[in-house]
């Protein structure tokens, strides 16, 4: 279709050939060749001279339509390889999908007006359910507490070391570090008690004969960070959850974060389905996000690290 449009709006075959930078054999042969295809005769030929037919303008009406379409096309698929457009649909637990989630997606997408995005706040379950049902891009949540023996998607668990978050007029924000002595008796704001990190902080309590006191549960942490605010309770937080409270961006003020002398750690995972399509710009959010959450954790001071995948 290109010769063909060089053809009809050029003074001549040898002007139409320079243009298109071939020989004009090859831009004849390239003519003879369209009307073979369509089994109609566009041009006729005087001598070195190809004059059109009345047929030939309809078709180069036609012609412009489907080179501008193709075009398009080219330019968007360019745009999809170089991640620069396309759709994302991604979901995050609450805590993270609070702040820095979509601070991190809106900065890589920045100056991308060709993206549609789609950015739920789900709990763990759901996650790994969307996830399951090919649903979603990729997800953030808490890491599946066991595998599972189907194969429908896939996980990259990070883990950390959990800091205390406390009233900033607490007697224990005057230390540098907490221990489990220190938390001993006191008020504390819980995830649900069956959740991984309710479950191994009551066993590191017992292991140390201290009285583990939890007195608020929440699914997630955000509410449990207003009681520490108020002075209710102190919480054993997941280090992500800090930047709710932190300097930089504080949604909860009245905290002080401490970290823990003896180790606790919190596992994430970031979640993709096995059998959905990913896009470019999917693949280098999830691998962007993977090193973001790394970076966090790292210049927080809470001794991030690649766990083995689990595949669920």
């Amino acid at each position: 279709m290109l010769t063909f449009e060089t053809v009809m709006t050029s003074a001549s075959l040898s002007d139409a050939a320079k243009k298109l930078g071939r020989t004009q054999p090859a831009v004849s042969a390239s003519i003879k060749a369209l009307e073979d295809q369509l089994g109609l005769q566009l041009f006729e030929r005087r001598g070195r001279k190809l004059i059109p037919v009345p047929e030939a303008q309809y078709l180069l009406t036609e012609s412009k339509a489907i080179l501008s379409q193709v075009n398009q096309v080219r330019q968007t698929m360019r745009s999809l390889s170089g991640g620069q457009s396309g759709t994302l649909k991604v979901a995050a637990m609450p805590g993270p999908v609070s702040l820095i989630f979509p601070k991190f997606i809106a900065s890589k997408i920045s100056g991308s007006d060709d993206i549609s995005i789609s950015i739920q706040a789900r709990t763990s379950n759901q996650i790994a359910e969307l996830t399951r049902a090919q649903s979603i891009d990729f997800g953030f949540a808490d890491a599946p507490e066991q595998e599972i023996a189907e194969n429908l998607y896939q996980t990259v668990a990070i883990s950390a070391d959990c800091p205390v978050a406390l009233p900033k007029d607490h007697p224990l924000a005057r230390k540098a570090e907490i221990s489990f002595a220190d938390l001993d008796g006191q008020p504390l704001g819980t995830l649900p008690i069956a959740h991984r990190q309710s479950v191994e902080l009551a066993h590191q309590f017992a292991a140390r004969d201290l009285t583990f006191r939890p007195t608020i549960e929440s699914q997630t942490f955000l509410p449990i960070l207003h009681f520490v605010a108020a002075g209710q309770c102190c919480t054993v937080i997941d280090p992500l959850s800090i930047f709710l409270a932190s300097a930089e961006a504080p949604m909860v003020p009245g905290i002080v974060i401490r970290p823990m002398v003896e180790p606790i750690r919190y596992n994430y995972a970031i979640y993709s389905p096995s059998y959905r399509p990913t896009s470019v710009i999917a693949r280098k959010l999830l691998e962007a996000w993977q090193d973001e959450v790394i970076l966090l954790l790292g210049n927080a001071g809470y001794n991030p690290r690649f766990e083995d995948q689990v595949i669920a």
